[in-house]
């Protein structure tokens, strides 16, 4: 691996919408600056110095016509992408788009971590679930508060879109991305640890790089399942037991895990793709009934998991922790 050069590298956020650099939080413009540092190795280490000057100068352009209207610098600019080969062309392409997958990443990875610091700060997050069931509360009394969570629903639908175009392959790596940037934030500089995640960082990156961004066949209906399982697997499964302990902590308080749980299964998750009927030749009655045992599968699955995670943590001995009579009759 080539050593990073200490000059700005492809894609920095040397300047943004209003042309300042203020306007964007110290901590975004590091992950973003980082994230492009690394971007531009891969580059170098990929095509050449040839790949990383084009990159750059196509991008100081594009700025320079943005913030000053210099119409010199959008001629400049078309004379420089006239002179690309159809392969660097689509190289400067990918680079571009593999930037702007990781700057959103970075934006995204950000958000998240004021809303923790802020809750770290204060304990309490504005807009949040239990900031929403206190106001309840307060202007209902605690049992009409309770009634009215009891009857409350929340309907998602999972839905294709002909529009996505992103494989999975890419928003894995992407999400693998920003699991390494939550870990990166714990990590101190110059440790051992943090040159670890930097190093898969890099790797990440490069394989993104070296992934196709798009599809080369059109998705079956039971890919596109494929696909939303996947990410049902990693968000909904994992974040809905979260949300109904966090209601269940606010509402129970120190009873909260002694009691039984008290917040009510408001979360109704469905699910259109291989199941509606809107004319899609290919979406029949064996489809749909295989999308769902796809779905089952998955939800199965990670039950299994979770109960496995379970039973290793039940290391008591009967003798002194004997088990309950239910218990004894599963």
């Amino acid at each position: 691996m080539t050593t990073p050069p200490k000059k700005p590298l492809p894609l920095e956020p040397d300047s943004t919408r209003d042309g300042t650099r203020d306007a964007v939080e110290p901590a975004l413009r590091s992950d973003v600056s980082h994230l492009g540092g690394l971007l531009g190795q891969v580059l170098r280490e990929s095509g050449g110095d040839d790949l990383l000057r084009d990159v750059e100068r196509l991008r100081e352009l594009v700025i320079d016509a943005y913030e000053s209207a210099r119409d010199a610098s959008i001629d400049d600019a078309e004379r420089l992408v006239a002179t690309f080969t159809p392969e660097r062309a689509e190289q400067v392409a990918r680079a571009f788009t593999c930037y702007f997958h990781l700057a959103n990443l970075a934006e995204e990875h950000h958000r998240v971590r004021v809303l923790r610091e802020r809750e770290a700060a204060s304990g309490f997050v504005p807009d949040s679930i239990p900031d929403a069931v206190g106001k309840l509360t307060e202007e209902l009394g605690r049992e009409e508060a309770m009634r009215r969570l009891g009857e409350m629903r929340f309907h998602p639908v999972l839905t294709a879109h002909p529009t996505e175009a992103r494989r999975r392959a890419v928003a894995t790596g992407i999400r693998r991305i920003g699991d390494l940037l939550t870990e990166r934030d714990g990590a101190m500089p110059g440790t051992l640890t943090g040159q670890d995640v930097d190093r898969r960082l890099l790797e990440e990156i490069d394989g993104l790089w070296r992934t196709s961004p798009l599809r080369t066949t059109r998705p079956t209906p039971l890919d596109e399942v494929r696909t939303a399982m996947g990410v049902f697997d990693q968000t909904l499964f994992e974040v809905v037991p979260r949300v109904y302990r966090l209601l269940d902590d606010w509402l129970l308080g120190e009873e909260a895990g002694v009691r039984d749980a008290v917040a009510p299964a408001f979360f109704r998750l469905g699910n259109w793709i291989a199941a509606d009927r809107d004319g899609n030749p290919y979406v029949t009655a064996a489809v749909t009934e295989e999308a769902a045992g796809i779905a089952s599968e998955h939800i199965l699955l990670g039950l299994e998991r979770v109960a496995l995670r379970v039973g290793r943590s039940l290391t008591l001995g009967d003798a002194d922790t004997p088990p309950s009579p239910e218990l004894r009759e599963l």
